[in-house]
């Protein structure tokens, strides 16, 4: 089991596209996109170096998995997307997941107190995260 040390400074967003329908929607937990908590209320972009001790995106998708049960064949970090934040606990790292699967899996994201939600019913959300989703769609929908 992975220690709760990885998610002091990373966080995961995940997100389904359907391709056939084009349709993006990402999984909320109940009033935050992120996994496995929410972000600081006070947060803003970092332009500081990256920690070279600092743990991989692979390692943090690894330990999101293992703590949702999902199987990782089904997901695969999306590299295009990194975003690195300053709060009041340190540097915080979001990284993007998307399930691969035809079908976005809503059992295994409801198991957990999750919902599949596209942006446009996402807007009560902090600011920060509503800015994130954002860049992430822009990403998404213009390159597919």
């Amino acid at each position: 089991m992975p220690t709760p040390s990885i998610f002091q400074h990373h966080r995961m967003i995940l997100c389904h596209f359907d391709s056939y329908s084009t349709a993006l929607r990402f999984a909320r937990f109940g009033d935050s996109v992120m996994i496995p908590t929410p972000l600081p209320e006070q947060v803003g972009l970092s332009t500081a170096p990256a920690d070279p001790d600092d743990h991989p995106p692979a390692a943090v998708l690894d330990a999101v998995l293992t703590r949702l049960g999902i199987p990782p064949a089904r997901v695969e970090l999306d590299h295009r997307f990194n975003a690195s934040l300053s709060s009041d606990r340190g540097r915080i790292h979001v990284h993007l997941a998307r399930f691969m699967d035809f079908d976005a899996p809503h059992a295994s994201i409801e198991a957990h107190g999750g919902v599949f939600k596209p942006l446009s019913e996402l807007r009560r959300l902090p600011m920060m995260e509503l800015n994130l989703l954002r860049d992430i769609f822009n990403l998404i929908m213009g390159n597919g």
